[in-house]
């Protein structure tokens, strides 16, 4: 009687162990899965904030001879103030479609002129500097994700101030043989449970913090996010490879 108590313990216990670890095999899945769906959704996303920055280059192309013609007969007319007006009109509208940002990785001058281009359409004060170094241990879907994560919450809190109070500062380089991401911004409300910060968004939004999360573990790196009053920045660090 006693060993069969005994067996039965044991066999409770083992399917204790065997039901917990299909819970959480099943749970890795499911958020595996809401992960790569929210995954897809960004990038589709960023894919369609690119073709129309690519849309405003190739329309100023398309006019680009109607402007020559039209400076021409400006010259041609000895209108010199004409001519000095219509060139600096020219040059504003060429700021608004120029890929200003050159990192060295064409994915990550995509994604951040992309991004950028936006914040500015909001009236979003810029500082960036950015040298993305070569030999990355993450793949450039990974580095896009990760920018465009932060960009994204970045511009979008931005988004919830007055035009005034907008600003963001990115900073991407080299630093003490790691890949430095910082991206500072000006903030609102900020959401924070358990030491932890939340997305400001509901749903399933809240992705987005935790991929970057993910993408740093996996790389031995670190992320470090802080906020005071009215900014919020966001460190990472991820070690380089080595030759």
């Amino acid at each position: 009687m006693k060993n069969n108590i005994i067996i039965l313990i044991i066999a409770i216990f083992l399917m204790c162990i065997a039901f917990y670890i299909f819970v959480k095999q099943y749970i890795i899945k499911l958020v595996d899965r809401r992960i790569e769906r929210f995954q897809s959704e960004l990038i589709e996303k960023q894919v369609r904030e690119i073709q129309n920055m690519y849309r405003q280059v190739r329309g100023w192309r398309h006019d680009y001879r109607n402007h020559i013609n039209n400076m021409k007969i400006q010259l041609s007319q000895e209108n010199y103030d004409g001519l000095s007006d219509y060139l600096n009109e020219l040059a504003d509208d060429l700021d608004t479609v120029d890929t200003v940002i050159k990192t060295g990785n064409v994915m990550a001058d995509a994604i951040l002129n992309s991004k950028l281009n936006v914040a500015e359409k909001m009236n979003v004060q810029l500082n960036v500097k950015a040298n993305v170094p070569e030999a990355l241990p993450m793949s450039d879907v990974e580095l896009c994700s990760v920018l465009g994560n932060m960009l994204d919450n970045a511009v979008e809190a931005c988004g919830t101030l007055p035009e005034e109070e907008r600003f963001m500062r990115v900073y991407i380089g080299k630093l003490k043989g790691q890949l430095y991401l910082s991206v500072q911004n000006s903030a609102g409300k900020v959401r924070k449970e358990k030491g932890s910060y939340l997305s400001t968004k509901e749903g399933e939004h809240g992705y987005g913090l935790f991929r970057i999360d993910r993408v740093a573990k996996k790389y031995g790196g670190y992320v470090n996010r802080q906020n005071e009053e009215g900014i919020f920045a966001t460190e990472i660090m991820i070690p380089l490879q080595t030759a």
